[in-house]
């Protein structure tokens, strides 16, 4: 698995794992890495299957794998002061991996979070279909300016123009990887939900009110099932906070570290 870090490990210094979304990679958080103290120490992954960490056709890619991959990957970090932050489908990934890390994590942030009933009646048990995979495989190039251009406000942005000429390559490159991991997601969409609860850790929720993909309805699931959390909803921002308001985000996840972690 490859990964970004930035500082070590030590005494009084929080471990940032930052984990990111689907058909998308580690430099999704270079904005954040920009913001953050310096002194801490920042672990963002390519998840498996995605960015420069390797792929294997034959392998699993559910949430709850994909958590037990990384707790076996931050077993090698000399720290129990870690926080986890995942974006979308990354979300979905830390809300299961919050849970079954020893120690626990000091705090967990998701952001615009997959894995998130968008109301009360939902069967969280059940598998669910999803249309998403319209809008988060790209089969051409007209399919990639939709997708960076969907999972923000909705509008054509020049982040949005500029992600799809820079990443575009790639996504094309991998559709059938893209496809077996979706299935994969979706195969038991609502895992986190089962584990988020009263014992969950101090918990953080960002969200985009403009978002498309993960639409704002599912905060409200928050209020019944984790009423300790605390909610930042962001005007004018879409499905990627770190990326679209990366000041104000961040300086949300800073205040909230600094609260459960130093």
């Amino acid at each position: 698995m490859v990964f970004l870090e930035r500082g070590t490990p030590g005494p009084g210094k929080p471990t940032i794992v930052l984990i990111h979304g689907f058909a998308a990679m580690k430099e999704n958080w270079g904005l954040w890495l920009q913001r953050l103290p310096r002194h801490w120490h920042l672990l963002a992954p390519d998840l498996p299957g995605f960015g420069e960490s390797d792929y294997l056709s034959q392998a699993c890619y559910r949430y709850e794998t994909q958590a037990r991959r990384l707790g076996q990957w931050l077993a090698g970090f000399d720290t129990d002061n870690i926080h986890l932050a995942g974006s979308s489908m990354g979300g979905a990934i830390a809300a299961v991996l919050a849970h079954t890390l020893a120690p626990a994590p000091r705090s967990v942030t998701l952001l615009n979070s997959a894995g998130i009933p968008e109301h009360a009646q939902v069967d969280i048990h059940a598998s669910l279909p999803s249309d998403r995979d319209g809008i988060l495989i790209p089969r051409d190039w007209k399919g990639v300016y939709r997708m960076f251009n969907s999972v923000g406000t909705g509008k054509p942005t020049i982040s949005g123009l500029a992600m799809a000429g820079l990443l575009g390559p790639d996504l094309l490159g991998r559709t059938d990887a893209l496809r077996h991991i979706f299935s994969d997601m979706v195969a038991d969409a609502l895992a986190p939900a089962r584990y988020l609860g009263p014992d969950t850790p101090p918990l953080q929720v960002q969200w985009g009110d403009r978002d498309v993909i993960t639409p704002t309805r599912c905060v409200d699931w928050f209020g019944s099932a984790t009423p300790h959390a605390e909610i930042h909803m962001f005007r004018g921002v879409g499905h990627l906070p770190m990326l679209e308001t990366p000041g104000r985000s961040a300086a949300a996840l800073e205040s909230f570290v600094r609260r459960h972690g130093q």
